[in-house]
């Protein structure tokens, strides 16, 4: 069974919230639409040696409710003012889902009125620095072709109570969220205090990490753009080591505690000897250590490329851990500190050796979304409206079995997708490499 399933408890209740019951007919029937029943669910499990573990507890093969637009809507659409947030750091396609959720809450619903918050959920409290944006075709009309995000973006939790008077004061009915774990917490907080006082505020989230590490979603916007400019960066790493005797490509890419880009990247390259990454723990020193393999390559071949993901090898470096406004970690930089170590091993035994070190990753993260991804924003966006107007809240839309679905806040709460070391993929990565 998926190790990031081992708690089979924590499936038995996948139910999305819901602010009521649906009353009002959707503005897309007679339009030759297909509409999904909140009965519809995409299965967790699609082995058959784990849906007949599940049955073998006397439970029901666990399942998300599946995305897509609803037949009745919670929400009367012309009466209906939305909101959009992004949170955390930047990542290819945050204007594309903009976009989509502006035009689709316009166009297809005819809601009232859509509202951009700025600079994060700091935009959304009463210590906001700029007034919200209204979002209109003109000011999203180009807006896929360009990186960051209009919006702007921070991190930092902001006081929930706070939150809520905000989204009052400008009457917003839906907010879509749009960010990783740490801002489906906040957003989590936001439905819980919205619904403790009675509020009907419909709090959606669309999952943003370049890292592909939300829990309970196999893919994420970014990524597939992450792994294609990463791979760029390693093509030239592997040049550079190439052009040199003894020549050494050394990349870093981002991944604090998943290393899902590196790996892909890795894979997709096929050029890397060393892939470094936080779930597989690794010797810098000794026979089997990095510094020794890495001598052992050179005398062979005469060139290496190094691949590592920003949080790899952190037990290595040792010191006080520190958390940024998000309450992450604080990752040292393990590019620079291999980049010192290899040079002093090297100097050390008087071999001579080139390394040039590429750090990519805030280029990464700026960029625009690659075809694939923005296609796939297009999808999270639209299926974000649908299920805010049908009143679902405390929630996210996930991507699984290649069905989107609607994946309650808690499940990635506090707790992040990683690559199993024993898995597939990584066994392949094993098998490529030297």
């Amino acid at each position: 069974m998926d190790p990031n399933f081992c708690k089979l408890e924590e499936l038995k209740n996948l139910t999305i919230q819901t602010l009521g019951e649906p009353k009002h007919g959707s503005p897309l029937c007679g339009q030759g639409r297909q509409f999904v029943s909140d009965a519809n669910r995409v299965y967790v499990f699609a082995n058959s040696a784990d849906i007949a573990f599940c049955r073998s507890c006397e439970m029901d093969p666990p399942g998300f409710e599946e995305a897509g637009p609803r037949e009745k809507l919670f929400f009367e659409p012309s009466k209906v003012i939305a909101g959009i947030v992004t949170c955390g750091g930047l990542c290819p396609g945050l204007n594309d889902v903009i976009r989509t959720i502006t035009l689709t809450s316009l166009y297809e619903y005819g809601v009232k009125k859509v509202l951009g918050f700025r600079y994060g959920y700091e935009g959304v409290s009463s210590n906001r620095r700029k007034e919200p944006v209204e979002l209109t075709k003109d000011t999203v009309a180009d807006i896929q072709h360009e990186g960051g995000s209009i919006l702007g973006s921070s991190r930092g939790p902001q006081d929930i109570d706070d939150m809520i008077d905000t989204l009052i004061k400008f009457k917003v009915n839906m907010l879509f969220v749009i960010g990783g774990d740490g801002t489906f917490m906040g957003a989590h907080l936001l439905a819980e205090r919205a619904a403790a006082r009675g509020l009907a505020i419909a709090v959606v989230g669309i999952p943003k990490t370049i890292d592909n590490d939300i829990f309970c979603s196999e893919r994420t916007f970014g990524f597939a753009t992450a792994v294609e400019e990463a791979r760029r960066s390693i093509a030239s790493a592997h040049e550079e080591a190439e052009a040199a005797w003894n020549g050494v490509g050394l990349v870093k890419l981002m991944g604090r505690d998943s290393g899902f880009i590196t790996v892909e990247a890795t894979l997709a390259n096929s050029d890397v000897n060393f892939c470094l990454i936080p779930e597989v723990p690794f010797a810098l020193e000794g026979k089997d250590g990095l510094l020794e393999r890495l001598e052992r390559r050179l005398e062979r071949k005469h060139h290496a490329v190094i691949v590592a993901a920003e949080g790899a090898g952190q037990d290595l470096m040792g010191g006080e851990k520190e958390l940024d406004l998000s309450g992450n970690v604080v990752h040292k930089d393990i590019g620079l500190f291999l980049k010192e170590k290899i040079k002093r091993h090297f100097k050390s035994k008087d071999i001579p050796l080139t390394i040039k070190y590429i750090d990519p990753s805030y280029m990464i993260r700026s960029c625009p979304a690659n075809a694939s991804d923005s296609a796939f924003c297009i999808f999270f966006g639209q299926r974000a409206v649908h299920a805010a107007m049908a009143g679902k809240t405390d929630m996210f839309v996930g991507y699984w079995n290649n069905h989107f679905t609607h994946v309650p806040f808690e499940m990635a709460v506090g707790r992040r997708k990683k690559i199993d070391p024993c898995g597939e993929m990584w066994q392949t990565v094993v098998s490529i490499t030297s």
